[in-house]
């Protein structure tokens, strides 16, 4: 919290007095909420995000039938036969965690489905704060939604119905 406040304060020293600074604020994830684009997007990511989830679960499910099956017969077995047993469930095992990779990985399927989808939002979302910023002389905008431990904020300077709006009238 100290580390927060004292580059918070660091930051306003750069500017000069604070009292010539001209400040607003919003909230991201109030105004996404208020994008109709934003929330169908996001239940689609959702939607799609189940679907993959829901296939590696049953192939996980399918692993573990195979190692209750492999436990209760292993003494059964040959040292050959439980060794291509075992390697028979790591391979299946590798195969799935390269499908999550594939799925939910860093360069994966979600991620640039997301970036598809929500990417033309952010940067439409990004136009409007600018405009508003210039509208309204603002030197600097903070958003809520991303700044942790915020302990008071006075709603007159609260620019999210705004940006809204602009976002909603650049919208063709």
């Amino acid at each position: 919290m100290k580390r927060l406040l004292t580059a918070i304060a660091a930051f306003f020293a750069c500017f000069g007095p604070l009292s010539a600074q001209k400040i607003g604020y919003i909230n991201t994830e109030t105004i996404l909420n208020g994008i109709p684009a934003y929330t169908a997007a996001q239940t689609q990511l959702d939607n799609l995000s189940d679907k993959y989830k829901a296939s590696i679960e049953t192939e996980l499910g399918k692993i573990e039938v195979l190692y209750q099956n492999y436990q209760a017969s292993r003494s059964s077995m040959t040292a050959t036969q439980r060794q291509t047993a075992e390697n028979e469930i790591i391979s299946k095992e590798r195969v799935v965690q390269e499908k999550q990779k594939i799925y939910f990985g860093e360069d994966g399927i979600m991620e640039k489905k997301a970036e598809e989808l929500l990417s033309p939002i952010r940067k439409a979302l990004d136009v409007a704060i600018e405009q508003i910023a210039r509208k309204g002389g603002y030197d600097l905008i903070i958003d809520l939604a991303a700044l942790q431990g915020v302990v008071y904020k006075n709603d007159k300077l609260d620019l999210s119905a705004e940006v809204l709006a602009q976002y909603q009238a650049n919208q063709p």
